[in-house]
């Protein structure tokens, strides 16, 4: 059974279909799923998921893009406190491709490194966004090594991935290593180790080849253990085992 390891249902492209679609999950091959909040409401969206299906679970966290309206931290550690289905604060990062703002960049990096201490206080792994902002991104993550994360959606080079992998950090792809251009992503994924790779739809964004330009869900999560054993000349059904077990350890999940 697949484990979609980054979707977001609370997206309002799921309104008219979200409950069937998760109740549909595990009949489709997808035993688990992880739905990162990128706010408080998300993160209190995701954590009701959770509760409502045994094959859902969530995360808690600001994205870098929603911090416009301030951040309420103390809301998010109670919200992972409370719920014990919520198993890693995220979705937390740098996403520089939009904020041009020198100011604004340094005040995302200060509520990362909050939201970094606070998974460490919890005890929880982080999953993280970084869009055009690598090296800021991975001197946060060297200075709270303590914790234990993944880059979802992974878009730096080799060399960066070593040096997260010596971290002790996972990487995650999606459908975008089906695009053609994705040649950073292909040389990422034929040398790291495979207990270190998960998948990801990142629903409802990025479908894969050949749904590209449709909704993502995780119903499409499969394309992307089936290019990853592609690359690694393995058969599908051992990069499924194999990621799925991957996803189960980094948040906890027994069975």
């Amino acid at each position: 059974m697949l484990f979609d390891t980054h979707a977001h249902y609370d997206d309002e492209r799921f309104d008219g279909d979200r409950d069937a679609l998760l109740a549909s999950m595990p009949e489709n091959g997808v035993g688990l799923i992880l739905n990162p909040g990128c706010d408080l409401d998300t993160s209190r969206k995701a954590a009701a998921y959770a509760a409502a299906y045994p094959h859902v679970y969530a995360a808690a966290g600001y994205h870098p893009e929603n911090l416009e309206g301030g951040v309420d931290l103390d809301a998010i550690e109670a919200l992972a406190r409370e719920n014990p289905k919520v198993r890693a604060i995220g979705e937390i990062g740098l996403d520089y491709y939009w904020e041009k703002d020198p100011a604004k960049r340094k005040y995302q990096q200060e509520v990362f490194h909050a939201q970094m201490r606070l998974a460490k206080r919890l005890g929880l792994p982080v999953i993280i966004h970084d869009r055009e902002a690598h090296l800021d991104t991975l001197t946060v993550v060297e200075q709270h090594p303590g914790v234990m994360g993944v880059f979802h959606c992974y878009s730096g080079s080799a060399e960066m991935a070593k040096r997260l992998l010596g971290l002790g950090y996972y990487l995650s792809f999606t459908g975008v290593i089906t695009y053609k251009n994705a040649r950073k992503a292909r040389e990422v994924i034929e040398m790291a180790p495979l207990d270190r790779i998960m998948v990801e739809t990142d629903a409802p964004y990025l479908s894969p080849e050949p749904f590209r330009g449709k909704r993502n869900s995780s119903l499409y999560v499969y394309r992307v253990a089936e290019q990853i054993a592609e690359i690694r000349n393995l058969p599908a059904e051992e990069v499924v085992r194999i990621t799925a077990e991957n996803g189960r350890r980094f948040f906890g999940i027994q069975g």
